[in-house]
């Protein structure tokens, strides 16, 4: 029997823990630029319910999480129109890393370095389990969608754009 891959602790596993969030870890080799689609095709999982997190700003350089299917985009327009900003757009890497304390690639909306409001697109907490980043790269977690407005506090929007 293999043995499988032990995952150091990160900060996000760490907050998942201290809340009792069950979660399984899906470490696998992390491929520059692979994204969500990448990490889906290795561990054999649908990358619909492989879930993104993107690190975005409004107009005033307010941080804000995205959290999007992994085969999906995310309407900056439409998202902005129902959080109340006038524009939202990614942050550039380094000031996503700087806001988050992740690594772009390995961000996860658990563990943040700084505190800000976390969007989900509704249509992943209609998914039975997710699978996302751990907090690091090659790292996701499965999880119950339910996770994400319980204790992590996300608020739903209807921001993918449509296939």
């Amino acid at each position: 029997m293999a043995k499988k891959a032990h995952v150091s602790e990160t900060p996000a596993t760490a907050w998942l823990k201290a809340r009792d969030v069950s979660f399984t870890e899906h470490p696998y080799e992390y491929l520059e630029h692979g994204g969500a689609q990448h990490s889906a095709e290795v561990l054999r999982l649908d990358p619909h319910a492989v879930v993104k997190t993107l690190i975005m700003q409004d107009e005033t350089a307010r941080p804000l999480a995205v959290l999007m299917h992994g085969n999906r985009t995310v309407s900056t327009k439409n998202l902005a129109r129902q959080i109340g900003a006038k524009s939202v757009e990614p942050c550039k890497p380094e000031v996503a890393s700087r806001h988050s304390g992740y690594f772009v690639g390995g961000t996860s909306p658990f563990g943040l370095k700084r505190a800000m409001p976390v969007w989900v697109e509704a249509s992943v907490l209609e998914l039975p389990k997710i699978w996302i980043n751990g907090g690091r790269r090659g790292f996701l977690v499965g999880i119950d969608p339910a996770v994400l407005c319980g204790p992590l506090g996300a608020r739903p929007v209807h921001c993918a754009l449509a296939e």
